[in-house]
């Protein structure tokens, strides 16, 4: 199967999984339920748990994904917890993502809020009751793992949000990027990795897999932020120069940041060779981090 195809394919296994989770009864407390539909179910790539069970899928050969499923639900509520509140006044302001008005542009800020930590919390619910349902060593690691990426993840945004408009260091700026974006796309290949049984040589070498594309993702961003269209992208070009953040570009120049892009999917992609064709999909993730538009 072409990429584009596999893809998709996985984008609407994981969508049909996210409805479920949805609350649409009448209740005090609908419109919060809605807020957090509405940027859940916005769209997006669902790269996170595209990964998990992408790299389930390359560890055991099974497509039957109920093992991981859960833990690729509960770390795309959190992508989104994450979402909602980095576009808040407080953070980065923001109007428009995925082309529509921002949760608190859509309801109001202290829903937005309330819909960002009724994700998070969700996504903890659905761990939860995954536990309930079938318990092993291998989920209590995920699940400590997760929870440390999730701690991870804060601590870079407040890192990224702490220091806008400042002079930082390289070194700086790489444990922003490895926290704030990298610690969930690690977790998720580490994730589907420790779910699938992987040996440890094989987790050390998807581990590095996922740091790079991680990184990735990151440069990426910063690249589009300043070269990218804003119809595709969905959101304002150029908001992390207004607002004085050190990225990629600002440090090492639009080109340096499309150099280092390129040094980051091609050691990637190396880190695969071990599985031949079976890590064509994976290889070809990185490439589609490289190539994306938004």
């Amino acid at each position: 199967m072409e990429f584009k195809e596999k893809l998709k394919r996985y984008q609407d296994n994981v969508n049909l999984e996210l409805e479920k989770y949805v609350r649409k009864n009448k209740c005090l407390e609908e419109i919060l339920n809605q807020s957090m539909e509405y940027s859940l179910m916005a769209g997006g790539k669902r790269l996170r748990p595209i990964l998990v069970l992408a790299t389930y899928n390359l560890v055991t050969g099974n497509e039957e994904f109920s093992k991981c499923m859960p833990y690729a639900v509960a770390i795309e509520m959190v992508h989104n917890f994450s979402l909602i509140h980095d576009d808040l006044p407080a953070i980065d302001n923001d109007d428009f993502r995925h082309g529509k008005l921002t949760n608190h542009k859509k309801y109001n800020e202290a829903t937005a809020i309330l819909a960002g930590d009724g994700l998070l919390n969700n996504a903890y619910m659905v761990i939860s009751e995954d536990f309930k349902n079938n318990i092993d060593i291998e989920k209590i690691k995920v699940f400590n793992e997760f929870s440390q990426a999730v701690d991870r993840m804060i601590a870079g945004e407040y890192v990224d949000t702490e220091y806008e408009g400042k002079k930082i260091t390289i070194k700086d700026l790489e444990y922003i990027h490895a926290n704030k974006t990298g610690s969930l796309l690690t977790l998720c290949v580490r994730m589907g990795a420790i779910l699938g049984g992987a040996t440890e040589s094989e987790l050390e070498n998807l581990t590095k897999y996922s740091k790079n594309i991680g990184l990735a993702f990151q440069v990426k961003d910063d690249i589009l932020s300043e070269e990218g269209n804003e119809g595709e992208l969905g959101k304002p070009v150029g908001n992390d120069k207004e607002m004085g953040k050190c990225t990629y570009v600002s440090q090492y120049g639009l080109q340096g940041a499309k150099d280092i892009l390129d040094t980051l999917v091609e050691d990637a992609i190396s880190c695969l060779k071990v599985y031949g064709e079976k890590a064509a999909f994976l290889k070809g993730i990185a490439i589609y981090i490289k190539n994306r538009n938004k």
